[in-house]
């Protein structure tokens, strides 16, 4: 075949697990036993709806107790005030001595701050009740229940009531090697502008088919792992239909368009000590040359970025078979010999 130059688009697959764009574990904040589950295992729930109710009898006691101390705290402060307004006319009048004064004063203050205490209290008896609603942050989808009505649950459970995953939109977390994102720095410029630029993906889902909706790169680590030296990254697909859960897993395929490129069938290539070789044709003759390909491909193609030039004449099958120096004959010298035998015959 002769070698010519020609576009096409590599596709690039990266396996990646997928995680809905924001998952919350919900946990109790206060301890007590579960009174009642108002949920089932893979619901989709509503932010602020009640989840779960943990027994609710010590609280509202508490909360009770906790407003009866402010009521007694602002009669203690109103019997203060009166106190210290008496003493401050008969101070005038010489009766009572200015201790008495600064005593009534000084109880007026701390029957103002037993007040605040009482009041904070009560907003913690309030905030401790109403927590005994589990309710969820975000709407999304529950995960299954490890816990069930009785059970004994407290702020340092090991595993949450329920994991809501926001899944209406999904992120695919994959991984670069570091040369890889090199190459499209030097591709696009800058990092930035890579993102910016570069073109949409796909998804391929568990089940091999590609999911219908394609994503955008819209986020990549700054640093690169000191264990995998890969860099991680992160594609964002809508998930209207939730056809994809969190927790799953895909292949993100980022496709790349090569204009004006030298592209070979890799049945014309041969590897030696991983090294690629083609045979090109000089002179009827097949001789080996090294050549350098793009790490990335479709399978069937190479597309050589060093070693050919559009015109030159390769075997394009078979190149393993053939030996340094095989006489060839070319589809051109048949074609020439079946002009020349005509014209004898004529």
């Amino acid at each position: 075949m002769t070698v010519t130059s020609a576009d096409r688009e590599l596709k690039t697959g990266y396996a990646a697990t997928i995680n809905g764009c924001q998952t919350v574990e919900i946990r109790p904040q206060v301890s007590g036993m579960i009174t009642d589950i108002r949920i089932e295992e893979g619901d989709f729930v509503r932010k602020d709806s009640v989840l779960f109710v943990i027994d609710q009898t010590p609280y509202k006691a508490a909360y009770e107790i906790a407003v009866a101390n402010v009521k007694s705290a602002e009669a203690a402060m109103s019997t203060a005030q009166l106190i210290l307004d008496s003493n401050k006319d008969l101070f005038k009048e010489d009766v009572v001595s200015e201790i008495d004064l600064m005593t009534a004063q000084n109880d007026l203050a701390e029957a103002e701050a037993r007040l605040a205490l009482c009041r904070a209290e009560e907003i913690n008896a309030k905030n401790n009740l109403s927590y005994t609603e589990v309710r969820s942050p975000v709407n999304g989808v529950a995960s299954m229940i490890p816990y069930r009505v009785g059970a004994l649950v407290g702020s340092n459970i090991e595993k949450p009531l329920v994991t809501v995953s926001d899944d209406s939109q999904v992120y695919a977390y994959f991984s670069m090697a570091e040369n890889q994102m090199l190459d499209l720095i030097m591709e696009y410029g800058s990092l930035r502008e890579a993102i910016n630029k570069m073109p949409e993906v796909e998804l391929m889902m568990s089940n091999g088919r590609i999911y219908p909706h394609k994503g955008r790169i819209n986020a990549v680590s700054g640093t690169i792992s000191e264990t995998t030296g890969a860099v991680s990254l992160r594609a964002t697909f809508p998930n209207g239909q939730r056809l994809l859960r969190n927790g799953g897993s895909g292949t993100v395929v980022i496709p790349q368009m090569r204009h004006n490129c030298i592209v070979i069938p890799q049945a014309a290539t041969y590897e030696l000590q991983d090294r690629v070789f083609v045979y090109k044709v000089v002179d009827g003759v097949a001789t080996s040359t090294e050549i350098r390909v793009l790490s990335q491909n479709n399978g069937k193609e190479y597309i050589v970025e060093e070693g050919l030039s559009v015109g030159d004449v390769i075997v394009a099958e078979g190149a393993g078979l053939i030996r340094e120096g095989t006489e060839i004959t070319t589809a051109e010298d048949v074609n020439a010999e079946a002009v020349a035998d005509t014209t004898k015959q004529e």
